[in-house]
C-alpha cells in the first residue's frame, strides 16, 4: 500500500477504497469492506446506539462479522458496549487476556468464532453519540500507531456517513443518542414495546428479556423480534 503521510491523504485513500467497492452495496457496507482492505483486519461492523444500550448491527464486512457483531446485542456485553459508554476505543490484542470478569459471555463465544483481537472505536460527534465501529482480527497483535490513525479516520467517515443519512430516517433521544432507522431496528422495537405492554415492565427490562430468550434458544435476536411483533410468541401467557 502507498505510504499515508497526513489526514488529507489518509482520507483520500480510504474513499479511494469506499469507492472501489462493489457499487451495488449500500455505502455503510462498502467502508466495512474498504476498511477490511485498509487494515489487517479478517473482518468489521459498524452498530448504532442509544443510550440505554440499545443495539442495532446496520453493517458488517461478511456474514461471520455479522454474526460477532450481532453477539454483543444478544448477550448485552462487549466492547461496543465499553466503547459507547466511555466514549473511547477499546483496544484488545488478545482476548485470552480479558478477564472472565469482564465479558463473561461474549469473550469466549467470539473466541469460538475464530476472533482473536477486536477494536472498538466510537462513532461520535462533539457530545452526540452514534454508535460504534468494530474491527475484527483472527490473529493476536495490537493496531500500530499508523493503522490506529487509519482507524480513526474510518470512524471520521462512519460519522459522516451517518450524519449524511439523517434526512433519511435519523432520530436523536434526549441523552445525544442517536438512532438509525434501519428496518429490522424498527422492529425490535416494536416487539420491545410490545413485550413491555404485556409484562408491565420497562423498555429496557423489555429488551433484556428478549435478549435472554434469543440466546437460550439459540435464535437471532430479529427473528425473535419478528414473531413477537407477529404475535406468534406473547410474554404474558403460558409460554413465558
Amino acid at each position: 500500500m502507498t505510504p499515508v503521510r497526513g489526514d488529507d491523504d489518509r482520507r483520500a485513500l480510504v474513499r479511494r477504497l469506499i469507492d472501489r467497492q462493489p457499487a451495488g452495496l449500500d455505502l455503510l457496507r462498502r467502508i466495512c469492506l474498504a476498511l477490511v482492505e485498509a487494515l489487517p483486519a479478517s473482518g468489521s461492523g459498524i452498530s448504532v446506539m442509544t443510550a440505554d444500550g440499545t443495539l442495532g448491527v446496520c453493517a458488517a464486512s461478511d456474514p461471520a462479522s455479522e454474526r460477532v457483531e450481532e453477539l454483543q446485542f444478544v448477550l448485552g456485553e462487549g466492547p461496543c458496549f465499553d466503547a459507547f459508554t466511555a466514549r473511547r476505543p477499546v483496544l484488545i490484542a488478545d482476548l485470552v487476556d480479558v478477564p472472565d470478569s469482564r465479558w463473561p459471555l461474549y469473550a469466549p463465544a467470539v473466541r469460538e468464532e475464530a476472533v482473536c483481537a477486536v477494536f472498538a472505536f466510537p462513532l461520535q460527534v462533539g457530545a452526540v453519540r452514534l454508535g460504534v465501529m468494530d474491527i475484527f482480527r483472527d490473529r493476536v497483535g495490537p493496531l500500530s500507531g499508523t493503522e490506529l490513525q487509519m482507524a480513526f479516520t474510518f470512524a471520521e467517515t462512519v460519522v459522516e456517513a451517518l450524519l449524511d443519512m439523517q434526512q433519511s430516517g435519523v432520530a436523536r433521544d434526549g441523552d445525544g443518542a442517536a438512532v438509525l432507522d434501519v428496518g429490522r431496528r424498527a422492529e425490535l422495537f416494536q416487539a420491545q414495546g410490545m413485550v413491555m405492554m404485556q409484562l408491565g415492565v420497562s423498555i429496557g427490562e423489555a429488551l433484556v428479556r428478549l435478549r435472554a430468550y434469543a440466546y437460550a434458544e439459540n435464535r437471532r435476536l430479529e427473528d425473535v423480534a419478528r414473531d413477537v411483533v407477529e404475535r406468534r410468541l406473547r410474554w404474558d401467557g403460558n409460554n413465558q
